[in-house]
């Protein structure tokens, strides 16, 4: 899964700031740039069972675009530089993975002009990630309340001072679905307690009017299997329910960094021995089964799908491969015209050209999955930029740039 490392978004915006005004912050310059952000401070309402995106692009935000300058900075390709530029003003979802990139939340807010909605990754459980090494986070099991008060409250409160931006909020990526599938495993049972009250806390304090939220569901080559479908909406439910079944939840995030494709007959993996017990071969097929399962339960069950790396398919050599999968390209841009009443918008939620892993063996954080004959190799360790993959990102996208 996806992991981001320092503040070097913050720091290309705080570099770029007019010498002549030193005193003013970064947030007060982008209120200047982004005048509709502050559109005569009317208030959003986002209203569960209506689409958020409908009328809303989703915000091209400053952090991946200082990202993609930096990496520019260092090629001559002028092809590539231009694909590049293209490839920033496309919309995209920031994760706040660390509690230093918290402030990240507020300078985004600030920057996202009314007829958008900002992407916002909520992803720092205590444990988090506990079926992977290369993206274990900066807590421990045990640290729920550091979660709360140092994380999550933090975000609340930024999203609070800015009620004239609508947000869209994807809920702790890979969690409830590892406690689905691998809870057999020790760093799973022990982070379970804390990944189910973590969910709960995070959904019950960031049910603000102006927020849309959708709890990840992992993808169809995960709970998408006939022996995990009802468990996986059954635990995504309950944690609904524990946080007191919170209004502002609109449904489920899927394939989130992942892979696979939105339609796919008969299916990437269809042909293979054990293709009978998964019917979701592709992510429509995901969404149209399990959707039903969490709705029976009371749940708004809308989704939300990654397509920012799945262009290409047939790459991977099992459901299971996620890290830097090779040959993948850039997938469908993020629009609310998705064919399915039930999927509220394509989405770009894994910025691309950022490593999942490092295939390095003898690093600290690698996992074998980044060493797998079906990932690019060389990368870096996860969250650090990967130009080559990136211009591979570039050459293999479709719509093409």
């Amino acid at each position: 899964m996806k992991y981001l490392l320092g503040l070097a978004g913050l720091a290309a915006l705080a570099s770029a700031a007019p010498a002549e005004m030193p005193t003013r912050t970064i947030e007060e310059q982008l209120l200047e740039r982004n005048p509709a952000a502050a559109a005569s401070g009317a208030a959003v309402t986002l209203t569960a069972g209506t689409n958020p995106f409908a009328s809303r692009t989703l915000h091209a935000n400053s952090v991946y675009a200082s990202e993609i300058a930096a990496a520019m900075a260092n090629v001559t390709d002028a092809t590539i530089k231009t694909q590049a530029s293209a490839v920033a003003k496309v919309g995209s979802f920031l994760w706040l993975d660390t509690i230093a990139r918290v402030p990240l939340a507020t300078t985004l807010l600030a920057e996202t002009p009314s007829d958008e909605i900002l992407g916002l990754v909520i992803y720092d459980l205590p444990g988090r990630d506990c079926a992977a090494k290369a993206s274990n986070g900066e807590l421990a099991t045990g640290e729920l309340s550091k979660y709360e008060s140092d994380y999550i409250d933090p975000i609340v409160a930024a999203i609070k001072a800015a009620p004239q931006t609508a947000v869209a909020l994807i809920i702790e990526p890979d969690s409830l679905p590892n406690l689905v599938t691998n809870i057999n495993e020790t760093a799973c049972a022990n982070a379970a307690s804390d990944y189910k009250a973590g969910v709960a806390y995070a959904l019950s304090n960031l049910n603000l009017p102006n927020v849309a939220m959708y709890i990840d569901a992992g993808h169809g080559g995960w709970l998408g299997w006939d022996a995990n479908l009802q468990p996986g909406a059954d635990m995504i439910t309950s944690v609904y329910k524990t946080a007191g079944s919170p209004s502002q939840v609109f449904g489920i995030s899927t394939n989130v960094a992942g892979w696979n494709a939105w339609i796919e007959l008969p299916g990437e993996f269809s042909t293979t021995s054990d293709a009978q017990y998964n019917k979701c071969q592709d992510e429509n097929r995901y969404v149209n089964a399990i959707s039903p399962l969490i709705s029976a339960d009371g749940m708004p069950a809308h989704a939300i799908i990654d397509t920012g790396r799945n262009a290409v398919q047939g790459l991977r050599l099992a459901w299971g491969d996620w890290c830097n999968v090779n040959g993948a390209g850039f997938g469908v841009h993020p629009t609310s015209s998705t064919g399915n009443t039930l999927a509220d918008a394509f989405v770009w939620v894994k910025p691309g050209g950022e490593s999942d892993g490092t295939s390095d063996s003898t690093a600290t954080r690698y996992d074998s999955f980044c060493g797998l004959a079906d990932a690019y190799k060389p990368s870096p360790q996860a969250g650090t930029w990967n130009e080559a993959y990136f211009e591979m990102l570039l050459k293999n996208a479709n719509p093409a740039f």
